[in-house]
């Protein structure tokens, strides 16, 4: 059953959580859990012992909304666009980014935003990073924005996590009995931000590391927890996460950005979630800078596919294979939804290692 290190604690774990009879509905709120999950066959381990672990809000590329991708497409008429691999490929309203690359518009991918300052370095046109993620990615487009480099603009798709996490309790349709806290970013926020969330709602939560192990014992601090009538944040994730974070890069995302309202895709506008640029920034900021590009844009209704139900997936309200489009109309080669685009997404891990499975 286990074939990973540490077997003997795990086997212990796992016949202690056995023994107890549960019927539990955790969340998670990262794509490199989800990945641990469904590749060690955690999920069907947790499953056959009740307790459903799925996967919420933790893919950056996920998250990002039509409206945003269509955005940077109107900027690419006049700018190289830079991103990083995953956003290439998840939809727009009318195709990629990749497909407007094939078109021949000057969009490239890179490996860290080190890289777009060789870009611009080389080129006399805009260079615009689209630069998408959560807390974790964040300080390092922060650090480069300070620099005010010549010929290079962001446009800023960065999120704060908690926020999502609020709205999963807010709107009550997933009733969760713990929820196990992104290791990445939480390493730079620490566990305070994520303390309302018990306090409010009774959500007993833990900060987990991304190896198997981890995510037994996490997973056993919630039962822990629920056995004992409690409703706090534990840190499992100790060798790397600090309650007070990292207040290096905790101080540049707030030098650099302020809280924004912004829509997520499988949510409404979610307050105070969206990581803008500030006034003394702006001249790099893609949104101002190439504003009569996007203006046009800005203004339409974008509708999600037909019969996706990537949204549903990104809420915890359903597992990917309950999508009649997964793996059939939608797989890695034909994506209608980012879920199946992200190597962070729940359809895009559910392909490649668990082909369908249903339990």
């Amino acid at each position: 059953m286990f074939q990973f290190r540490d077997e003997t604690i795990a086997r212990k774990i796992h016949e202690e959580l056995k023994k107890k009879k549960l019927d539990l509905k955790i969340m998670h709120v990262c794509g490199t859990h989800q990945d641990t999950l469904v590749k060690h066959g955690l999920d069907k381990i947790f499953f056959d012992i009740g307790i459903d672990v799925r996967e919420g809000p933790g893919c950056p590329v996920c998250v990002t909304t039509i409206r945003e991708i269509e955005e940077v497409k109107a900027i690419a008429e006049k700018a190289i666009i830079a991103l990083y691999g995953d956003m290439l490929r998840s939809p727009g309203k009318n195709g990629s980014l990749a497909d407007e690359k094939a078109k021949g518009k000057d969009i490239r991918v890179v490996y860290s935003i080190e890289d777009v300052l060789k870009i611009a370095e080389k080129n006399s046109k805009p260079v615009v990073f689209f630069g998408v993620g959560f807390e974790t990615t964040a300080p390092s487009t922060a650090h480069i924005i300070k620099k005010m480099p010549p010929n290079f603009y962001v446009y800023s798709s960065h999120r704060f996590t908690p926020p999502a996490v609020i709205g999963i309790a807010e709107m009550g349709k997933v009733e969760l009995d713990g929820i196990i806290l992104p290791g990445h970013v939480s390493t730079i926020i620490g566990s305070k931000p994520w303390e309302i969330i018990s306090q409010k709602y009774g959500i007993p939560q833990i900060i987990a590391g991304f190896e198997p192990l981890d995510m037994l014992i996490a997973v056993y601090m919630i039962v822990r927890q629920i056995e004992n009538g409690e409703a706090k944040v534990e840190i499992e994730y100790s060798r790397v996460v600090k309650p007070e974070g990292n207040e290096k890069a905790k101080a540049l995302m707030n030098e650099v950005f302020y809280p924004s309202d912004i829509e997520w895709r499988g949510f409404p506008v979610l307050k105070k979630s969206g990581m803008e640029i500030k006034e003394e920034y702006e001249e790099l900021n893609a949104k101002k800078v190439f504003e009569d590009l996007i203006e046009p844009v800005s203004h339409q209704k974008f509708e999600e596919p037909a019969g996706c139900r990537c949204s549903e997936v990104i809420r915890g309200e359903i597992h990917s294979w309950e999508c009649p489009l997964f793996g059939k109309a939608c797989t890695p080669s034909t994506p209608i939804g980012p879920c199946m685009v992200s190597s962070e997404g729940a359809c895009a891990i559910e392909y490649k290692y668990g082909h369908g499975k249903t339990y």
